[in-house]
């Protein structure tokens, strides 16, 4: 094959001659540089697709089977964050079930150490490898979202139950049931009896228990002090309101250590046994009444064991 060159700055052509040879050459040379053109771009788009913006470009490196691949991955991502999102909640539920757990066991008198609730319960057995199959992921999805769920309903019971025992426990609380003072025996009883200074029949509103003087007198239960002075006929008196129109009345005491409007606690030292008043001698003379009527304090007093 003859190429005729002819300039127009010069009269003389020039003559090239192109064997088959050169030509065979120059289509190897064309085909190799189209491959390394190729191989460089493949290259280019694997380590650098990622960060490309412009959608057209990314198009046109990224390969359907890494474009596929990457998005399976974001998803799996965002699965994976929800996922530890919610086994942050869960984690966050079981140190409050052990905060109320550890407290419900406290207010039952149970022994902390025996439930080990920080630690995982004990397991074991002999493998019995019975159509053992790895879990995938949408079935372990499903089992957390249960587990999640359960977490939840459990949580709610025993928040439940323990406002359940809180409440009884308060309520037990402001009940007069602590003895008011160290001593097992009444003196004298609720009831008909003959008055000690008229030796006449009449009803006796409270206990008395015989005690020296100067003995503390305790508060049978909680609650707050709404009187706390002299009366004509029980002396160096306290009555203490417990709540639901319930009062406890401390009768002929020699000294009084709690003023009105005070909140006094379930066996707090309130006053000391006297003789002060209508009383033949130095002793408590206790009263439960609820609306103003006198109760047994023998249904409410619980001894000492």
């Amino acid at each position: 094959m003859n190429i005729i060159l002819i300039s127009s700055r010069s009269a003389q052509a020039k003559k090239f001659v192109l064997t088959k040879s050169h030509i065979t050459l120059f289509v190897i040379a064309v085909l190799t540089s189209v491959l390394m053109l190729a191989v460089c771009l493949y290259y280019f788009s694997l380590q650098y697709a990622h960060r490309i913006d412009a959608p057209i470009l990314k198009t046109l490196l990224v390969n359907p089977h890494e474009e596929k691949h990457q998005k399976t991955q974001s998803q799996l991502q965002d699965d994976l964050n929800v996922m530890a999102v919610k086994l942050g909640e869960m984690q966050a539920q079981l140190v409050r079930l052990d905060a109320v757990g550890a407290h419900l066991l406290e207010s039952t008198g149970l022994e902390l150490d025996n439930f080990m609730m920080d630690q995982l319960p004990g397991q074991g057995g002999a493998y019995a490898d019975l159509n053992a199959e790895a879990i995938s992921f949408d079935a372990f999805e499903r089992k957390l979202r249960r587990l999640s769920l359960m977490l939840d309903d459990r949580t709610d019971k025993i928040e439940a139950l323990e406002t359940l025992l809180r409440s009884e426990k308060l309520s037990s609380s402001v009940l007069p049931t602590v003895m008011p003072v160290d001593t097992d025996w009444f003196s004298s009883g609720f009831g008909y009896r003959l008055d000690p200074f008229t030796g006449k029949r009449a009803f006796h509103e409270g206990v008395d228990f015989s005690a020296k003087k100067g003995t503390p007198i305790r508060a049978a239960a909680g609650g707050v002090v709404v009187y706390s002075d002299r009366h004509p006929q029980y002396g160096k008196m306290i009555e203490i309101d417990h709540g639901d129109d319930m009062i406890s009345r401390y009768a002929h005491a020699s000294r009084l250590h709690v003023e009105v409007g005070q909140v006094v606690l379930q066996g707090q030292k309130i006053a000391e046994v006297g003789s002060t008043g209508r009383s033949t001698g130095p002793h408590l003379h206790f009263e439960i009444r609820h609306k103003d009527i006198p109760q047994n304090p023998s249904r409410f007093l619980k001894k000492p064991g």
